[in-house]
């Protein structure tokens, strides 16, 4: 770490906290050739995730979207949407790959809305998959209904 006063690259740690509920570090520095006392603060570098609509066109992760879409699902239904989201969210995040494709988030949140309530993930499908007639939708609540 430069030192803000004489310029010098390397400082020893006098002292380490965690501050704002553990998502960042205060770190007490000195210089090995000054002396002088400096504070860094050291947080997270999370990666903006970008999507990759079926448009080709690509925009900023919103997880408001998807909270959005799995709460219209999960609406009267024992799911806690919000944890779902959340949930989603963090597996994307950490597969630390900058781009996801919109197909992905469906994919995900059908794979995990159909492990919890199989009400709830044909809603999303119905929406999801845009199943063109009634037989499309009714092969997949046959599929549903078979794995049972």
């Amino acid at each position: 770490m430069k030192c803000p006063s004489c310029g010098h690259i390397e400082s020893k740690v006098l002292d380490s906290r965690p501050i704002n509920d553990n998502a960042s570090i205060r770190r007490r520095r000195e210089c090995l050739v000054c002396q002088r006392r400096f504070t860094t603060y050291e947080v997270i570098d999370n990666i903006q995730l970008t999507v990759v609509k079926k448009d080709g066109t690509k925009e900023f992760f919103d997880r408001r979207k998807i909270a959005s879409g799995i709460l219209k699902a999960c609406h009267k239904r024992p799911v806690d949407a919000e944890a779902l989201a959340t949930e989603v969210e963090s597996e994307l995040t950490n597969s630390l790959r900058g781009e996801v494709t919109s197909d992905e988030i469906g994919k995900t949140v059908l794979q995990k809305l159909r492990k919890l309530d199989a009400v709830s993930y044909i809603r999303y499908a119905s929406v999801y998959r845009d199943f063109d007639d009634i037989k499309s939708f009714l092969d997949e609540l046959e599929t549903i209904n078979n794995n049972k």
